[in-house]
């Protein structure tokens, strides 16, 4: 990480692919599981705007670098799930 814009556009730019295959999941999978890649959509938003919002303000009393490498490490478990619920579509 070199610094936090480029941490925020990287993370925009993962979770725009993580829509983008939940759309094209929903589309082309079945449709009794409309709910779920619905369900999908919201929790990548939120996903998102947790992650940004954790850039622009992180935890107090926390060295900056272990901050942002625990941060780094949550986005990318995080990301891995949906992932795997996607595939599940």
């Amino acid at each position: 990480m070199s610094n936090k814009r480029e941490l925020k556009k990287s993370i925009q730019v993962i979770c725009s692919e993580l829509l983008t295959e939940c759309v094209a999941a929903s589309l082309y999978g079945n449709k009794s599981h409309q709910d779920d890649a619905e369900a999908l959509f919201y929790s990548i938003v939120r996903m998102e705007q947790d992650f940004i919002s954790r850039i622009s303000h992180p935890e107090p009393g926390m060295p900056a670098k272990k901050y942002f490498r625990l941060l780094c490490e949550q986005f990318t478990a995080q990301a891995s799930e949906l992932v795997d619920q996607i595939n599940n579509l």
